[in-house]
């Protein structure tokens, strides 16, 4: 198996650190093959948002970065809309994981999706009931099409089982913020 790690903001880089220590202590203590690849939107970009948290949190340098950097949501969106597809044309994982509701969270679940790859969402199920928020959409387009929640309470549960999604999608793992901090 081989998976996307989908990254473009400040918040991204935080939630991944637990979730890439836990695949790489998975992959050493089972005879389980896969791999991953950390994918940089490049929505935040400078030393100050980006590369310094990897530093800082001890993740691996991205394998890729879009290079997105500033722009309008429909700029950003569709920049690593139009990225992210040439890179699942030459590569193809098998799961994408997203996190989070941000434009990277967005614009690679549609691509994913479109080529038939599952999606996987951290912090899934998280609602403001605030549609003028873009993240509230975010969050609502990428549960729309995800295959496996990953939520951080049980009232994200009860959303998702709300909005239709089975029990068996649906996974409470906490919230990985807080594992970066602990």
């Amino acid at each position: 198996m081989f998976i996307d790690i989908i990254c473009g903001a400040r918040p991204n880089f935080i939630k991944i650190s637990p979730i890439i220590r836990e695949i790489d202590l998975l992959k050493k203590k089972s005879a389980l093959k896969f791999s991953y690849r950390i994918v940089h939107t490049g929505q935040h970009y400078n030393k100050s948002m980006s590369s310094s948290f990897f530093e800082e949190l001890g993740i691996p340098q991205p394998h890729i970065n879009l290079s997105i950097k500033s722009g309008s949501h429909a700029e950003q969106t569709s920049g690593i809309m139009i990225k992210y597809e040439k890179l699942l044309n030459a590569n193809k994982p098998s799961l994408c994981l997203v996190v989070g509701d941000v434009n990277s969270t967005l614009a690679c679940s549609l691509v994913a999706k479109k080529f038939n790859i599952k999606i996987a969402h951290v912090e899934a199920g998280l609602r403001s009931g605030d549609m003028q928020m873009p993240e509230e959409i975010n969050r609502i387009v990428t549960d729309s099409i995800s295959d496996y929640f990953f939520t951080t309470s049980i009232h994200a549960n009860k959303n998702l089982l709300l909005e239709g999604k089975s029990k068996s999608q649906i996974f409470f793992v906490g919230n990985t913020m807080i594992d970066t901090l602990i």
